[in-house]
């Protein structure tokens, strides 16, 4: 009986963890099968009011998909002095460069309220590559689509700032 009772509870936390999945643009592509792969792959994690997800300077190593609450991500200007960049909201994702390097972190992330986020480690995207290929290009190819964007629109932003 434990065990069938702990069967429901996982399938419906899938169930819940695969629609939210499907509802974002990174992974609209996915068939359902393969959200369930990549729900499994991924790590949940609740951060508390004010609490620190990462630091400007960490290595990175996951992406964070913010499922509830919200993300205050932040720089240090040349003075030193922390300066917000923007406010990341439910069905957003941050961190993604560190999907395509392992490099030191532009920004700190602090959960500004009680917040539920999803990380895919580089080294699950790793796994997945191996024996889920078309899952793994799949949200490369997002991922490559997204960035395209914001270098695309990168000479706009710094004309209107001259």
């Amino acid at each position: 009986m434990l065990k069938l009772l702990k069967k429901l509870l996982f399938d419906t936390q899938l169930q819940r963890k695969k629609t939210f999945l499907k509802s974002l643009s990174l992974f609209k592509d996915l068939r359902d099968r393969e959200l369930g792969q990549l729900a499994q792959t991924l790590h949940s994690r609740t951060y508390h009011a004010g609490e620190t997800l990462f630091l400007e300077g960490d290595i990175g190593r996951a992406l964070f998909i913010l499922e509830s609450g919200k993300v205050e991500l932040s720089r240090r200007d040349a003075s030193g002095k922390t300066r917000p960049l923007f406010t990341v909201e439910p069905g957003g994702f941050f961190g993604e460069m560190a999907l395509l390097e392992q490099l030191p972190r532009n920004a700190s992330a602090a959960a500004a309220e009680r917040s539920q986020v999803y990380l895919l480690y580089r080294s699950k995207l790793d796994v997945l590559l191996h024996y889920h290929p078309r899952i793994a290009a799949s949200i490369m190819s997002h991922l490559a689509q997204l960035l395209s964007a914001r270098l695309r629109k990168l000479p706009e932003a710094a004309l209107k700032d001259g």
